[in-house]
């Protein structure tokens, strides 16, 4: 494979033009294209995928596109001047429509297949042809990759039309799950939690599709009307879309030798993988044996990272198949999340997504996306069986590796030099009983507070003496071990920490819902207000905004359909 040098540069983005001149196509340059694809892109009925990489596909725009938001973060991180998303050329691009780009951008995007694993078990039956041949980006495509100061980026239409993956769906995505998507992306970035990124959303003022979703004021548990939904495209970017679910295509292809090209496509993706994601960390002059060696420990590292991450700020992914899972460590996929308001350890948003999914349960599933991580590297070890010996056992040290992140993560929400396994446990125990917010709660204990009235606010209901009294007794114990004595510079610098990890303004779908409801009516205001406020989640913001966002969730929202549980239709 091509190594491509990245040189640090200083870029300014004006127009698509300036854009155009940073593009390096290193998937489609490098890896095989599907030989039953057409050259032109137009390949949008479901159909199975044999062997290649990639299948050219070109989106399908939306007619007559509106501008509803763009992230002013990221384009300042990428050089881009905000004027450029105003320009015609980029609202075309990036509502989906590639057929006048600027040399030398490409005029077709791709997409890619990948396999489903759900929870260590591999799957066909969803595959319309029974084969798992027709699993893969079925509303996504790659429209462009650049290299802009530095950093390799690829840019990602969802929403943009079928593809061959499919499988007899309309390729389009909902103004509201680009509206979750979009803002979800923004907040995690803001949190430290690594992530896909948000580049733009526009919607279609035209076109509309039905989805099913909730009546107003329903508890019922899955959606019980067909809603019209204005369509949007959402433009999400990361270094790669590279999936644990694509590394399970390829090796379940070489294992049953599907096509005589099988073994050396899966040694291509992993090598495209390594270039891609960790070039840092896996010296390419190795053999390939030690390679996957040490692509695989770099895995584990940012895996078990991103879930300590997750859990530090209650979020739960709800739908962590393998297909979902990134192989470069970052969140990816915003359908069926949540974020935990009132405590509970076994919190699932996804009316689909069964405990085994849920908030405290989020290591066990990556340990099995690791698992088959590591599972789609054997092919390309079994001529060394050292080498097959010490990929098992990188894989049985996951569980010990994701308990010393837990650990670390639970110390620094605590402001504690060492974890407390006794203390913690007791604690969770009193959130449970007393439903506690959990962003509230962790906030407001950052201030040290000496006793249980300063947590009041974070109690969804009254307390009883008893726990009261229980609550008192943790609140002393956790002073002994912070061992601040009375030295109040001490008790700041730790309070300050605690700040830094412990979110005040979390994602609330209630809040979020009216954002999205007034947009499909044309009011992007709330957007704006809601990423103005997500993106700064650890800082202490105006009055104004404390008293509406800093809030309980009322009792009217729980178990509402829509809000405290949805299913992932989008």
């Amino acid at each position: 494979m091509a190594n491509q040098p990245i040189t640090d540069v200083s870029t300014s983005v004006y127009t698509l033009e300036d854009l155009a001149k940073l593009t390096d196509y290193s998937l489609m340059d490098n890896l095989n294209c599907d030989p039953d694809a057409t050259e032109t892109g137009d390949d949008y009925e479901p159909r199975q995928v044999f062997s290649g990489h990639y299948v050219p596909v070109k989106p399908t725009a939306l007619p007559n596109p509106k501008y509803v938001v763009h992230s002013n973060r990221f384009f300042t991180e990428l050089g881009f001047d905000d004027s450029l998303v105003k320009t015609e050329a980029f609202a075309r691009l990036f509502s989906g429509d590639i057929s006048d780009v600027p040399a030398p951008m490409r005029k077709v995007g791709w997409a890619t297949g990948y396999a489903l694993s759900i929870y260590g078990t591999e799957y066909i039956q969803q595959c319309p042809f029974r084969t798992g041949n027709g699993y893969g980006d079925g509303r996504a495509m790659s429209v462009l990759e650049a290299v802009i100061n530095g950093n390799r980026w690829e840019m990602q239409l969802k929403g943009g039309g079928p593809t061959p993956y499919c499988r007899g769906g309309d390729g389009r995505a909902v103004l509201r799950s680009s509206i979750r998507e979009f803002l979800a992306q923004e907040h995690m970035h803001a949190l430290g939690v690594p992530t896909s990124r948000s580049l733009c959303l526009f919607v279609s003022e035209s076109e509309q599709v039905l989805r099913p979703w909730y009546s107003e004021g329903s508890y019922a548990t899955n959606p019980d009307r067909n809603v019209a939904n204005p369509v949007a495209i959402s433009t999400r970017v990361a270094p790669s879309f590279l999936r644990v679910g694509q590394l399970e295509l390829f090796a379940r292809r070489a294992r049953y030798n599907t096509h005589a090209d099988a073994l050396k496509e899966l040694e291509m993706i992993v090598h495209h993988l390594i270039e891609r994601e960790y070039s840092k960390e896996v010296n390419q002059a190795l053999p390939l044996t030690e390679q996957i060696l040490q692509l695989a420990a770099a895995f584990c590292e940012r895996l078990t990272t991103l879930v300590s991450h997750w859990m530090r700020v209650g979020y739960c992914q709800g739908n962590f198949n393998s297909d979902n899972c990134a192989c470069g460590g970052y969140t990816l996929d915003y359908g069926p999340f949540g974020f935990t308001e009132c405590f509970e350890p076994y919190f699932q948003p996804w009316t689909g997504g069964g405990q085994h999914f849920s908030f405290f349960n989020q290591g066990a599933a990556a340990k099995t996306n690791f698992d088959m991580f590591c599972k789609s590297l054997q092919p390309l070890l079994t001529s060394d069986l050292l080498a097959l010996e010490s990929l098992e056992q990188i894989e049985q040290e996951f569980d010990a590796v994701m308990e010393r992140k837990m650990k670390a993560m639970w110390a620094s929400k605590l402001g504690l030099k060492s974890f407390d396994d006794e203390l913690l446990n007791q604690l969770l125990d009193l959130m449970r009983q007393t439903f506690v917010d959990y962003t509230t709660f962790f906030r407001e204990l950052s201030s040290i507070p000496e006793n249980i009235a300063a947590l009041s606010k974070s109690f969804y209901g009254p307390l009883t003496k008893p726990l009261s009294e229980k609550w008192t007794a943790w609140l002393q114990k956790w002073h002994g071990l912070l061992n601040i004595d009375g030295d109040d510079k001490q008790a700041s610098d730790i309070a300050s920490s605690m700040q830094q990890v412990n979110l005040k303004y979390s994602w609330r779908e209630w809040l979020v819902v009216p954002a999205y409801q007034l947009a499909s009516q044309g009011d992007f205001s709330l957007v704006h207000e809601l990423q103005q406020v997500l993106t700064q989640p650890y800082e202490e913001q105006t009055t104004e905004v404390e008293t509406k966002y800093n809030r309980l969730k009322p009792q009217v929202y729980f178990d509402a359909g829509g809000v405290s549980h949805y299913s992932c239709s989008s």
